[in-house]
């Protein structure tokens, strides 16, 4: 993991999941998307792609010390529109428990907290949640979760984009 630069500079984009348990594999599906656009259109320095499987330790080792945390996940929602994109927005401020949304036993909301009381959150922190189709075990995400992988990579890139802006006043030009 690139840890260069200032706290506030850095940016973490984590794709959460498992590859091998199909819609489940969307935030590595987005990660995976990033790095083949990176070759053409490379990320700004400092920013770290990661895939996780959503231990909340692993995670909060990921986003620790960043600026700006992006997190793809699966989410099951009852009742659900498999594709439907649920962005959270969580500011320092905000970041004390946020709703777990995750399709893993212990979710985003506990790594969260666990974060917090460590004091290892990240500046600002945007959880992109996909509701799935289909988590049963094997590989290919579905048509309807396929669907969303490019709008969430330039929702990603677009986030990234905003957080370079926001922050271009502090750093040195």
């Amino acid at each position: 993991m690139d840890t260069s630069g200032t706290r506030g500079a850095r940016i973490a984009v984590i794709g959460v999941g498992n590859e091998f348990r199909r819609d489940d594999g969307v935030g590595w599906a987005v990660v995976a998307r990033l790095r083949e656009r990176a070759s053409g259109c490379p990320l700004p320095p400092g920013t770290v792609l990661a895939e996780c499987d959503g231990e909340p330790g692993r995670l909060i080792g990921l986003w620790e010390g960043a600026g700006l945390a992006l997190v793809v996940d699966a989410a099951h929602a009852h009742p659900g529109r498999p594709g439907r994109i649920h962005r959270l927005q969580l500011d320092a401020e905000a970041l004390s428990s946020p709703p777990t949304t995750s399709s893993h036993g212990l979710g985003l909301g506990e790594a969260v907290e666990l974060a917090r009381e460590l004091g290892r959150l990240p500046d600002r922190l945007v959880v992109f949640a996909v509701e799935v189709a289909d988590t049963s075990l094997g590989t290919g995400l579905s048509a309807q979760v396929e669907a969303v992988v490019e709008p969430l990579v330039r929702s990603v890139e677009d986030e990234i984009v905003r957080h370079r802006i926001a922050t271009a006043g502090g750093e040195a030009r």
